[in-house]
């Protein structure tokens, strides 16, 4: 058993990675920016002995002293893709250099480090801040392991959810150039058995290692690739004229990215992300998976409700930041709510259920055309719309996305489910709904509550008040007409 030092962890890797580690019986010290977010519930009592959660912002060096443990291994798996296009640069160097001051005082004896393949001459400004994070990260005094991805397939990750995205909505794409551009896909699966395999392994140390499935394809025949698994029937014309700007703006409005994300794409793929031969296959010896084999194992694995983690759970928007769940206490003064009060018969497990399994691909149970509208809307403003979705059909937890709010609160303990609108709007918006029973009397309340920002946000009240006036009654008399118990 090793002590590991894991940043990262309510990532979409980190998380995995964590639940990896703790099944070989490793003790993991988790450095989160919030403690209120990471999935305590998750882990049996056993394997919270094990845990220990440090609560410090890579970001922000005052907030990571003193630093009181040591540990003989340390996971770097921060990055700033999904910020501002003009400020993830400067936080990437600022996380790196301060994760550096922390390992040198933790002692570590290895960093490992998971970044993006930057065999081309002209990089990317993405692939180019992830070098610089490599080079930053040598200066510890730690030995560093580089393992070094293009595309990751898993569900759950954002570059699945994209190619869905375009594969199951367009039947006809009119796609850049750069589509013809070759990448290693490689499976989640063998990228959690490379980072567990190249732990303390003193082979390793300072190397960098491409990590890669068997197929090298383009990004033409990976959508294509999808297409067959899913039995669809898909053209794609790739065309000259599609600017880096346009291709992006395409990306945001078909699929759930953020801009940001999209941009960063975009000017990726002018780069092939393509393996150089390396000794890691003899140094960790695994079966990597196919490109097909992926794409199958995720469908079932979302087919079967296991999506552990998704990146669309990480905070990136500009509309609330990484200290979210401050947000929980909903504000009464100065604000407009909306209150339904809607009395029931049927068990409250049920009710409980239906309110669980709001949003996403079951719609939100009333005037779901509307709502669709409401997030085209937002995607014109640039927010991020309607399609983000949720990580699982029937388990939420707070932090995870869903459609264009967050989640501050699932407590089916005491029956509340508590959402903060990430979409954009002149003031903060909070959708709620408990459950009260006394007497016999069984009560689902729901309660949408919305502080305005100045005129315009009371302006934007009062000219959305007649939707709310038909939408909010009858959403709540559906939770409970539309009520199931737990699958």
């Amino acid at each position: 058993m090793i002590t590991i030092l894991l940043t990262g962890s309510t990532g979409y890797i980190g998380r995995r990675l964590l639940t990896a580690l703790l099944e070989d019986g490793h003790s993991l010290i988790c450095l989160v920016r919030d403690k209120r977010r990471f999935d305590w519930e998750d882990f049996s009592e056993v394997q919270l002995q094990r845990i220990r959660v440090v609560e410090g912002d890579l970001t922000k060096k005052e907030t990571l002293y003193p630093i009181d443990f040591n540990a003989d291994l340390a996971y770097y798996l921060v990055h700033s893709m999904s910020s501002s296009e003009k400020s993830f640069e400067v936080l990437e160097e600022e996380s790196a250099k301060n994760f550096v001051a922390i390992a040198n005082q933790c002692k570590v004896k290895q960093i490992v480090y998971l970044g993006g393949i930057a065999n081309d001459t002209q990089l990317s400004k993405h692939l180019t801040s992830r070098r610089h994070v490599e080079e930053i990260l040598q200066t510890a005094n730690a030995s560093l392991t580089v393992l070094r991805a293009a595309i990751i397939i898993g569900s759950g990750s954002a570059s699945y959810e994209i190619i869905r995205d375009l594969v199951e909505k367009l039947p006809v794409m009119i796609a850049p150039k750069w589509l013809n551009s070759k990448c290693q896909p490689i499976s989640i699966r063998n990228v959690i058995e490379y980072l567990k395999g190249v732990a303390l392994l003193p082979s390793t140390y300072n190397k960098v290692f491409d990590i890669g499935g068997p197929d090298v394809l383009t990004y033409k025949e990976m959508l294509m690739g999808y297409a067959r698994v899913r039995n669809l029937k898909r053209w794609i014309i790739t065309v000259p004229v599609l600017s880096p700007g346009l291709s992006s703006h395409w990306l945001f409005f078909v699929t759930s990215t953020s801009m940001s994300l999209a941009k960063s794409l975009v000017n990726s793929m002018k780069n092939e992300v393509v393996c150089k031969p390396s000794s890691i296959s003899q140094l960790v010896p695994i079966t990597l998976l196919t490109y097909t084999e992926m794409l199958t194992l995720t469908l079932a694995r979302i087919q079967q409700k296991l999506v552990v983690s998704s990146w669309k759970d990480a905070i990136n928007t500009e509309t609330i930041d990484s200290h979210f769940l401050n947000y929980i206490e909903v504000p009464t003064h100065g604000c407009f709510t909306d209150k339904r009060m809607v009395v029931f018969t049927n068990p409250s497990e049920d009710v409980l259920a239906s309110i669980w399994r709001i949003g996403g691909n079951n719609g939100w149970y009333y005037g779901n055309l509307l709502w669709k509208l409401r997030g085209v809307l937002d995607k014109l403003v640039g927010g991020v719309g309607l399609r983000r979705g949720r990580r699982s059909e029937v388990d939420l937890k707070a932090g995870d996305a869903l459609d264009f709010w967050r989640v501050l609160l699932a407590d089916k303990v005491n029956a509340r489910l508590l959402l903060f609108a990430e979409m954009k709007l002149p003031g903060e918006a909070w959708l709620e709904w408990k459950i009260k029973e006394s007497h016999s009397k069984k009560v689902l309340i729901q309660t949408a509550t919305f502080r305005p920002k100045g005129l315009w946000g009371r302006l934007y009240w009062y000219s959305v008040l007649p939707f709310h006036g038909f939408i909010f009654p009858q959403m709540a008399k559906q939770i409970i007409k539309k009520s199931i118990g737990p699958p």
